[in-house]
């Protein structure tokens, strides 16, 4: 029966689970790995790819906003603005922040 429980050594020299001294730090440094490669890095792309796009949006261009609003530029002003085409006659200024994403030339008409 002296199979089934382990022996406990009054002195640290016969045991076999010694802690190491390192395991912490080095437990930090992987989760602080963990934490930059899975949080940061990706976040980190896609603040870029955005930034991008909105230094890439011109005049003519037909564009999708996050509140779904799909329109053509028509006036892009040099504080941060955005005027849209909605259609011929409606027209909606919204910041440039705003703009999802840039869609393919002749999108509005297949709608």
């Amino acid at each position: 029966m002296d199979f089934f429980i382990s022996k406990a050594y009054a002195d640290g020299a016969d045991a076999a689970g010694e802690a190491n001294p390192y395991f912490l730090p080095i437990m930090l440094v992987v989760f602080g790995l963990f934490f930059y490669f899975m949080i940061m890095r990706p976040q980190q792309k896609r603040a870029k790819a955005h930034k991008e796009l909105m230094s890439s949006i011109s005049k003519g261009d037909e564009v999708l906003t996050n509140g779904g609003l799909i329109g053509r530029v028509a006036k892009i002003s040099e504080n941060g603005y955005v005027a849209i085409e909605l259609n011929d006659t409606t027209e909606v200024v919204i910041k440039r922040d705003f703009i999802t994403s840039v869609l393919p030339k002749g999108t509005m008409k297949s709608l």
